[in-house]
């Protein structure tokens, strides 16, 4: 691999991947996706300034490009298609939409997300729909709690109880 590809350093990762690719076809080895994924994964990091690694890139007239939904308009090999872009792990995070919020999913996300997000997208195959119920604000009945004169009465019993602890040790201690 380092006698195809050199020591250059590849600032954009889809390069990067079509190169190794390349080298591999040419050498004949076939990977297993897991093992070109760790293979990548060990020799490139995260750089903020760099385009965004493609996933997957869908055929023209296929599918129409949704923010929302992670599909972006691009050009590859010279023709117009739709992209998806791999999303950051680091990045990744999940929202809890209330279950009757006016306008869906989709509305919450516009609202809450995109202004501090605006490349934020859905992923509709870890969209789960359900309804958390909380036991504790339901059921749990808390215990009153002690009014101060009780828990002074406790703290000074045990600092009787401490002080002729003490007074039986140092008189042990001081008899031969």
């Amino acid at each position: 691999m380092l006698a195809a590809l050199g020591e250059a350093l590849f600032e954009d990762h889809n390069v990067f991947r079509d190169c190794v690719d390349a080298a591999l076809k040419k050498a004949g080895t076939k990977l297993p996706a897991a093992e070109l994924q760790l293979i990548l994964r060990a020799v490139g990091w995260r750089v903020e300034a760099v385009p965004p690694v493609i996933a997957k890139v869908h055929k023209p007239g296929k599918l129409k490009a949704d923010l929302m939904l992670g599909l972006y308009d691009a050009v590859a090999a010279g023709k117009s298609c739709v992209v998806e872009y791999e999303p950051d792990a680091d990045l990744r995070d999940t929202e809890q939409v209330p279950l009757l919020e006016e306008g869906g999913i989709e509305a919450f996300i516009r609202r809450e997300v995109l202004p501090y997000t605006p490349d934020a997208w859905i992923n509709n195959d870890a969209t789960k729909i359900g309804y958390e119920v909380s036991f504790t604000r339901h059921f749990y009945k808390p215990q009153p709690l002690r009014t101060l004169a009780e828990i002074s009465v406790d703290i000074l019993a045990i600092e009787k109880e401490a002080e002729g602890l003490l007074d039986g040790l140092l008189v042990k201690a001081t008899q031969p």
